[in-house]
């Protein structure tokens, strides 16, 4: 497991909104923080702190968050700060912009700089989820003036590399429990290099960026497509490399730098769906040969021999075990 959680309920019921509101103090830039739900608030949130980026996935009842020009002056952390909005909605007014943002949208503020989040509507008990993500402003390679352009602005995540820090960040919030520390500063590096390519894209200055950061910014941009077209039996090498627009000599290149091999990739992450699939208790009733054909294995025999190979011990075997160490 990777980070530090916070669940509310571990908290008795009037210390709960100000054990959290010390916590968000602790996590990002200090602000003042209320809410109409502050008597009865329910909360989830783990801190993953990567190298130099905090990622801190994030489920709460709507709460208004104020950082004034009084706390900017007395605490600056000098760090940009991404809000990705997965559920529910929020509204941010920031240098002069206000706007309302929901699922898939993304924004970027400046703890430089006063702003206040609030729900739409302050009555409603929905809870609010998303990502958080800081880092400190030097460690992104473009202008503070040129970003300034951006502040409070509604960026969407659904296209682009915007899609794939998007998808990163729900990666890194689902696969969570499964993910050892050892691995933080990796993907904190994977991580700073979409958030460099992400800017560069929407500020027009893709050129300026370092050979490396275009060189890791693809190969994740490569490894998303493949997460996403698991399913399709048509999913090979060639397809891999046509999607973009790179040749497929070159994709081996990439891969080969990585120290494996696309079709290898491929292979691994199916047979993890379907090692997933398998100790899901809801897809208890599903025979093992429906589950392999869902991840594209189409001979029984040949998933049980590559399931046993990667995991010591065969998928019914597996099922088994998982079941009985779920219940």
């Amino acid at each position: 497991m990777i980070g530090t959680v916070f669940r509310s309920e571990d908290v008795p019921v009037e210390d709960r909104f100000d054990y959290w509101r010390e916590l968000i103090n602790r996590t990002t830039a200090p602000s003042d923080l209320n809410s109409d739900h502050a008597a009865d608030f329910w909360a989830e949130q783990r801190l993953m702190e990567l190298g130099p980026v905090k990622v801190w996935p994030t489920s709460f009842l709507p709460a208004r968050f104020l950082r004034s020009a009084r706390l900017v002056r007395q605490s600056d952390p000098e760090e940009y700060h991404i809000s990705l909005v997965l559920g529910g909605g929020l509204g941010l007014d920031h240098v002069g912009r206000t706007d309302n943002y929901g699922p898939s949208d993304l924004w970027i503020s400046d703890t430089s700089q006063p702003y206040e989040v609030v729900p739409p509507d302050a009555g409603d008990h929905r809870v609010i989820t998303g990502v958080g993500v800081e880092f400190r402003k030097v460690l992104l390679p473009a202008s503070p003036d040129r970003v300034r352009h951006l502040l409070g602005r509604r960026l969407p995540g659904q296209e682009g590399t915007g899609a794939l820090l998007t998808g990163f960040l729900t990666g890194l919030s689902r696969e969570c429990d499964t993910l050892q520390p050892s691995a933080a500063p990796r993907l904190g590096a994977v991580l700073l290099d979409l958030l460099a390519a992400w800017f560069a894209e929407i500020l027009d200055t893709e050129d300026a960026l370092p050979p490396e950061t275009r060189h890791r910014a693809l190969i994740e941009g490569i490894r998303a497509f493949i997460r996403q077209n698991l399913h399709d039996p048509a999913l090979t090498p060639p397809v891999v490399a046509a999607a973009h627009h790179i040749s497929l000599s070159y994709l081996h290149r990439l891969f080969r730098d990585e120290g494996v091999t696309v079709s290898a990739t491929i292979r691994q992450q199916r047979l993890e769906r379907a090692r997933h699939d398998l100790a899901n208790p809801a897809l208890r009733n599903v025979p093992v040969h429906d589950i392999a054909a869902r991840w594209c294995f189409t001979h029984p025999a040949a998933f049980s021999r590559a399931f046993r190979a990667a995991y010591g011990i065969p998928p019914t075997d597996y099922r088994h075990r998982a079941h009985l160490i779920a219940a």
